[in-house]
């Protein structure tokens, strides 16, 4: 009797212990895998990374799939093989596409769809969001999409729906930008996120702001890679070469432009005097604290131009970082000169 307690006891034991037994995660659904997947925008690319530190583009989706415990293959080739076909024209979030042609002949890169013709991947950039559509380097790669059985099919929830053009739902009838964002927005220089949120308070990174110039002053992108971190297939690729073949803006240091970095006051300052030949002058206000500035000849131009102003202490921040409504409002008045 006691022999047959003792092996009933270790075969508990050996069962609760055993890994397989354990209850695997819910399937994830569409929005959870891409809100996830966004998690990781801007991290490195690494070849051959599989973790956060660093991913390449295959090793990227393994990860992202894996947190919600769905085994896929390591290379993008053996992942085209899984899930089932979908057609271009029926993409939804959370399914995987793929390209050919990148590095290699075949497939050789793959991506999450996050809805809107745009899709997540590890780029040489870094993890960034491009365009299936319309993205000159992506576009014409595009190769198939494959959805698995493991992501539910339901359909991501909207609380709100879309409002007209020009229109945001975090952007008040009283908010001080309100008709600047609108303007702009309207006009296609500057876009807002899905379900007509524009973010005001969001910071600028250096890709945006450059995009934003371009759009403005309608200059024609350039194709090609003019920075070591900005490679073709980056969205912001053709407007970051055309500014800078503009003599508008430069890298922050030798052949690296940091696409991903916050743009500072004062970077705006010298790109708005670029943009829109403004003149070098003696500001009516003196900021304690850009005398000696890099920046300062700049700063006094736009400040003079009334596109930008300084704040109630007597400062300018030259190296604060500015808010999508603040680079609005500067990006408009300029305009309008």
């Amino acid at each position: 009797m006691k022999k047959l307690l003792m092996f009933l006891i270790i075969t508990v034991l050996l069962v609760s212990a055993n890994p397989f037994n354990a209850n695997k995660a819910s399937a994830a659904t569409p929005n959870e895998l891409t809100t996830y997947a966004k998690k990781f925008t801007g991290t490195p690319y690494q070849f051959g990374g599989t973790t956060p530190s660093g991913f390449d583009c295959s090793g990227y989706l393994r990860y992202v799939f894996n947190n919600f415990d769905i085994s896929i293959p390591r290379t993008s080739a053996e992942q085209y093989k899984i899930g089932t076909g979908v057609s271009k024209s029926n993409l939804k979030e959370g399914d995987m596409v793929f390209f050919s042609g990148t590095y290699k002949a075949g497939i050789s890169h793959a991506g999450i769809y996050v809805g809107n013709g745009n899709f997540i991947s590890a780029t040489s950039g870094g993890v960034t969001i491009a365009n299936l559509n319309t993205n000159p380097y992506w576009a014409p790669k595009y190769t198939g999409a494959r959805r698995l059985d493991e992501i539910k099919n339901v359909a991501t929830p909207v609380s709100k729906p879309a409002l007209p053009a020009g229109q945001f739902y975090d952007v008040a009838a009283g908010h001080w930008a309100v008709g600047e964002i609108k303007n702009l927005s309207t006009s296609g220089i500057i876009t807002g996120y899905d379900v007509s949120m524009f973010k005001p308070s969001n910071d600028v990174s250096r890709a945006e702001a450059a995009t934003i110039i371009a759009r403005a002053l309608k200059l024609t992108p350039v194709q090609g890679s003019s920075f070591k971190d900005v490679p073709a297939g980056h969205w912001a690729a053709g407007n970051i070469n055309a500014v800078m073949k503009a003599g508008i803006v430069n890298g922050r240091s030798p052949g690296y432009f940091a696409p991903n970095a916050k743009i500072t006051r004062a970077e705006i300052s010298k790109l708005l005097t670029n943009a829109f030949a403004l003149q070098a002058s003696t500001s009516s206000t003196s900021f304690k604290d850009v005398k000696g500035h890099w920046a300062e000849s700049s700063i006094n131009s736009v400040t003079a131009s009334k596109l930008a102003t300084g704040y109630k202490d007597g400062t300018f921040k030259p190296n604060a970082n500015a808010t999508r409504a603040e680079y609005a409002a500067f990006v408009h008045r300029a305009i309008q000169k």
